[in-house]
């Protein structure tokens, strides 16, 4: 028997070598390189091969009326909030997390609700029937009215979509299902990008609303090619510690709502429950003010949240002090240090700096800059910061503290919550008075300690 072909595929862009290098040579990254069997003309989609959309006819722009696209909500409320307000038909869903986080409990409780007036469809391609009726059981679930197949068949799939027409359908997980035109095993790079592709033909085509799970690698990647974030319409992924009872889901990409929304849910014996006021969770209960923590306001989508940001210094015994970020970039922690010491004579070249974001959020934007430092300064001085202060702002290289956005939001979520005093950029500053809030405005960052002092 004559020895099958190969070829070696990048699992990052899916590009294409006849032989094996460190290097892909399509994007550049290293050791993303597979070994994949090359298909025969016999086997592949070749004159099969349809677009994802139907083919329609030139048209200006102009022409086209352009209508918001109807969405239909889930039941639950900190989903429909990360997906930008509710499921679209004939979108296309992706989401992702580590195992055993909770993305099978939140999908079979979201089509759950969907079912008492959609018809819906669950493939399971990792359990059986069995399995997710003892699920459902446990979670005391009303499931009645949702079909499930066990399946992993792509062909099959798409006959079954085909023949019941389900208005949502969830597939578990992408990575398991395999095609017969093609001879890679389930999960290869030809697999997952070849039925991907297939299934978000007829979501375009039929109309209906397909949401895949997508594992994860190790380094928390979405596994397989890239292009499968590419293909899809929404890529949601879940966030936090498996061995805590909060989950977080965030958006990185939506076509049919903003990026960067955040849902928090609570684990519980019942499935995973909305949390209504998600910033409790970011901030610790301390009987006393402790020093080296602050609170900041970030800004996750059109969410704002109050976040406890934790700083702990202390004397290094090793020639090269450590610098230890959770939560927050590691890189952008030395350069804040490097601007405490420049432009307000505070050095802390030998002394060991942790950063912490308590509850497991990771804060991406640069507002956290002025909480940190304050945080660091607090926890060098030993000495708490003011009771119900709350901060935000950039802190550039040259010392200045840059403005956020949104800062009203910011600053009447702080209120609300009871915060008294908040410490924030001269450009933010209100044109209004907000009611129990008294707003103190600087400009650069020797001024803000120098505040943070006189409010002691």
């Amino acid at each position: 028997m004559a020895k099958a072909k190969t070829q070696y595929t990048c699992s990052d862009c899916g590009g294409i070598s006849n032989k094996w290098g460190g290097q892909c040579p399509a994007c550049g990254q290293w050791n993303t390189l597979v070994e994949t069997v090359v298909e025969s003309g016999a086997n592949r989609f070749s004159g099969q091969r349809a677009g994802l959309a139907q083919t329609s006819p030139v048209v200006a722009l102009g022409d086209i009326d352009a209508t918001d696209v109807p969405r239909f909500p889930t039941g639950i409320d900190e989903f429909d909030r990360v997906l930008g307000g509710g499921l679209v038909a004939g979108g296309v869903v992706l989401i992702g997390g580590d195992p055993g986080i909770g993305k099978s409990t939140l999908l079979l409780q979201a089509l759950a609700n969907l079912s008492r007036n959609k018809r819906v469809l669950y493939v399971s391609g990792e359990e059986s029937g069995a399995q997710i009726a003892l699920r459902a059981h446990r979670l005391a679930i009303d499931a009645d009215g949702l079909k499930l197949q066990a399946e992993i068949q792509l062909e099959k799939i798409l006959a079954t979509l085909i023949e019941h027409k389900p208005e949502v359908a969830v597939i578990d997980s992408i990575q398991t299902v395999y095609s017969d035109a093609l001879s890679s095993a389930p999960g290869s790079v030809a697999q997952v990008r070849e039925c991907a592709a297939q299934l978000t033909r007829v979501a375009k085509q039929t109309g209906v609303t397909i949401i895949m799970v997508g594992h994860v690698t190790k380094e928390g990647a979405l596994a397989g090619p890239r292009v499968l974030e590419h293909i899809v319409d929404t890529v949601l992924y879940f966030e936090g510690d498996t061995h805590s009872s909060f989950r977080l889901v965030r958006a990185f990409k939506n076509r049919f709502g903003a990026v960067n929304e955040l849902g928090v849910f609570a684990m519980t014996e019942k499935g995973l429950r909305g949390v209504s006021n998600p910033s409790a969770l970011f901030l610790s209960q301390h009987d006393s003010q402790v020093a080296g923590s602050c609170i900041m306001v970030t800004q996750e989508g059109t969410r704002p949240l109050l976040v406890e940001i934790q700083a702990l210094v202390d004397a290094s015994h090793v020639p090269s002090a450590r610098r230890l970020s959770v939560g927050l970039e590691q890189n952008r922690l030395a350069m804040l240090l490097a601007v405490l010491h420049r432009h307000a004579g505070i050095a802390a070249f030998d002394q060991d700096v942790f950063i912490n974001a308590v509850g497991g959020v990771k804060i991406t934007e640069p507002a956290a800059d002025l909480a940190v430092l304050l945080a660091i300064h607090s926890s060098m001085r030993n000495k708490p910061l003011p009771r119900g202060l709350v901060v935000f702002g950039e802190v550039g290289l040259a010392g200045e503290i840059r403005p956020a956005p949104r800062g009203q939001e910011r600053l009447r979520e702080a209120a609300k919550l009871g915060f008294s005093i908040a410490l924030i950029p001269k450009a933010n500053m209100p044109k209004q008075k907000i009611e129990g809030l008294k707003v103190v405005a600087v400009d650069r960052i020797d001024q803000a300690l120098s505040q943070v002092r006189e409010l002691d």
